[in-house]
């Protein structure tokens, strides 16, 4: 799964939700309420993205010039889901937790580095994993040393199975080379 699929699915209900109530005149409100929540998670640029697409009535590419990798292909996504719904992505797939360790790195590191809209945003993300339970709840368990700065794989991986363990590996390559910059 590359980059752009690993985003679409990571994304999947949220971009269903706002082609499926943005075209419901009668949920307006619900509409509202959801891209004020994806606001409150950081997603500013995205959701004027949003606003514009479904207020405005706006469908150009220059609507995407502002947006990071990952806003713009969940924008990219809205936009083809209202040309054609058979295009959105499926709502029930899983990601791939392999391949969410860049992301979670970066999160990490940037909260690590004092940045207070990271250290929300990974807090938020490590309450969710605890309350799933299971190996998610011992990933959560370690995102805290590890914004604090510890490194020490076999302290981290202590009591994980194999596929969590290999997420912190993952997360730790990751940390490594933003570390060294």
């Amino acid at each position: 799964m590359d980059r752009r699929e690993q985003i679409l699915t990571m994304h999947a209900l949220f971009i269903n939700q706002v082609v499926t109530i943005g075209q419901q005149p009668d949920r307006q409100d619900d509409f509202e309420e959801l891209l004020t929540l994806a606001e409150q998670s950081g997603w500013t640029d995205l959701t004027a993205c949003i606003r514009k697409i479904f207020q405005q009535g706006r469908r150009d590419m220059e609507l995407l010039n502002p947006l990071d990798e990952e806003d713009r292909v969940i924008a990219e996504a809205i936009l083809q889901g209202l040309q054609d719904s058979s295009t959105l992505p499926d709502p029930n797939a899983k990601p791939d937790p392999a391949l969410a360790a860049p992301g979670l790195a970066s999160m990490i590191h940037a909260a690590g580095a004092g940045n207070p809209q990271a250290l929300q945003i990974i807090a938020e993300m490590a309450d969710q994993m605890s309350k799933a339970g299971g190996p998610m709840a011992h990933l959560a368990a370690v995102i805290r040393p590890m914004i604090n700065g510890e490194r020490e794989a076999n302290k981290l991986c202590k009591g994980m199975d194999s596929r969590t363990e290999k997420m912190v590996l993952g997360i730790l390559d990751e940390l490594k080379q933003l570390d060294e910059g």
